[in-house]
């Protein structure tokens, strides 16, 4: 029975062709967007995941500038101590020389003077963003950030690094925040004075304890900037993998949705021809009141 008050086929062409109409939609949006999942209605769950290790992967990142914040502390550190290590060898070189009967003391004491200074000027200056590790107390520490970290709970945390910065300090703190050369690695250094050839043998044992206690907060230093430069490394691996585990969850198949798109555009146009012909066919019934 056809009916001119309702056109069935045309009901059933014109809901055929909303859902079509909707699927390239959604394929639309993913071809343009490049996710498979680009809201929380898509899918609720992949999408809570995705925004939270975006999010995560985020501070891995801040955490990796930080570690390069705390390599810097660590390289102006070292750098410092290696500097010390020249100069005090250079204080057992004259030293050495002092021993000799026929040299002016005196004048390989000036030497030692201007080296001492070099030593205080070295401790001053190795400084980086106003956070000096070369001067402080045998209790100092200071504290590098390493990592971000998630727990299995699913609360976060920052994780640090603390050094004993003072067991390496080469001289303390004074009351104006510079080297105070009474105290630290280096006072029995600072207050070398040769006075006579019967005294070289003690100021050179006092040389060689102080290169001694160098050259370990020297391997003290390097095994934190080789700990620094490993988990810097293994942010960058952290930070790829976390992406790669988001675009597993979200990212849209260019080939499969390209694919969809074109035999959608192809549905859309049948079933706008559907509808079309469904129309038309009521138009049919004027030729049963014709003459």
């Amino acid at each position: 029975m056809t009916s001119i008050i309702t056109n069935v086929s045309a009901m059933a062409a014109l809901q055929t062709l909303r859902s079509v109409n909707s699927d390239l939609e959604s394929a639309q949006n993913r071809v343009s967007t490049g996710y498979r999942i680009s809201e929380a209605k898509d899918n609720a769950a992949y999408w809570s995941i995705a925004t939270t290790m975006r999010s995560d992967n985020g501070a891995v990142n801040a955490a990796a500038d930080a570690l390069g914040v705390g390599a810097a502390k660590v390289d102006v550190a070292y750098a410092g101590i290696e500097s010390a290590i020249d100069i005090v060898t250079e204080i057992k070189n004259k030293i050495v020389s002092a021993s000799e009967t026929s040299v002016d003391v005196t004048k390989i004491q000036d030497e030692i003077s201007q080296l001492q200074a070099q030593l205080k000027s070295i401790a001053n200056s190795a400084s980086f963003n106003g956070e000096n590790w070369l001067i402080g107390s045998a209790s100092t520490t200071n504290s590098v950030v390493t990592a971000f970290v998630r727990t299995g709970s699913g609360s976060v945390l920052v994780a640090t690094e603390t050094v004993s910065s003072g067991s390496f300090a080469l001289f303390g703190k004074g009351a104006d925040g510079m080297a105070n050369t009474s105290t630290g690695l280096l006072a029995s250094i600072a207050a070398i004075s040769l006075t006579s050839a019967s005294n070289m043998a003690t100021q050179l044992a006092i040389v060689e304890t102080a290169l001694k206690d160098l050259t370990k907060g020297a391997a003290t230093i390097g095994s934190l900037s080789k700990r620094i430069d490993l988990q810097s490394e293994f942010a960058n691996v952290l930070s790829d993998s976390i992406e790669k585990g988001v675009s597993r969850l979200v990212d849209a198949d260019m080939e499969e949705e390209s694919a969809k798109l074109s035999a959608l555009q192809t549905q859309q146009q049948l079933a706008i021809q559907s509808l079309s012909i469904a129309n038309s066919s009521a138009q049919n019934i004027l030729s049963l009141f014709r003459q």
